[in-house]
C-alpha cells in the first residue's frame, strides 16, 4: 500500500474532524428544536382537552394581535388538531434528522479512532 504524505493524512484528519464537529453541533440544535416543538405539541394537547371539557354553549375566544375574536367551537377545535398534526410531523421529520445526524458523527469519531489505532506507534 502507497503511504500517505503527512500532507495529506493531516488533511484527511481534519476533514474528518469537522465533519464530527459539524454533526455533533446540527444533532444539538436538532434536538433542541425537537424539545421546543414536543413542548408546543403538549401544550396544543392540554388546550384541545380543555376546550372538548367546556360545555357547547361557551364562547370560544382567540387572541389576534392585541384583541381577541370570537370564534366557532369547531373551527377553534380545527385549528388546533391542524396544528398538533403539523407538529407531530415537524417532530418526526427532526426524529429523522437527529437519528442521521447521529449516525454521521459516530461514523466521523469511528474514523478517527480506525486512523489513530492504525497509524504506526513513533
Amino acid at each position: 500500500m502507497a503511504s500517505l504524505s503527512d500532507d495529506t493524512l493531516r488533511k484527511i484528519l481534519v476533514q474528518i474532524q469537522q465533519t464530527a464537529v459539524n454533526s455533533q453541533r446540527s444533532l444539538t440544535a436538532s434536538r433542541q428544536q425537537q424539545a421546543v416543538k414536543e413542548r408546543d405539541r403538549r401544550i396544543l394537547q392540554l388546550t384541545i382537552e380543555e376546550i372538548n371539557a367546556l360545555d357547547d354553549d361557551v364562547n370560544l375566544y382567540k387572541g389576534v394581535g392585541k384583541m381577541f375574536m370570537m370564534v366557532p367551537r369547531p373551527t377553534m377545535q380545527k385549528e388546533l388538531r391542524d396544528n398538533e398534526k403539523e407538529l407531530t410531523d415537524d417532530i418526526n421529520t427532526l426524529t429523522k434528522k437527529s437519528k442521521y445526524l447521529e449516525k454521521q458523527f459516530n461514523d466521523a469519531q469511528a474514523q478517527l479512532r480506525d486512523i489513530f489505532q492504525s497509524a504506526p506507534k513513533q
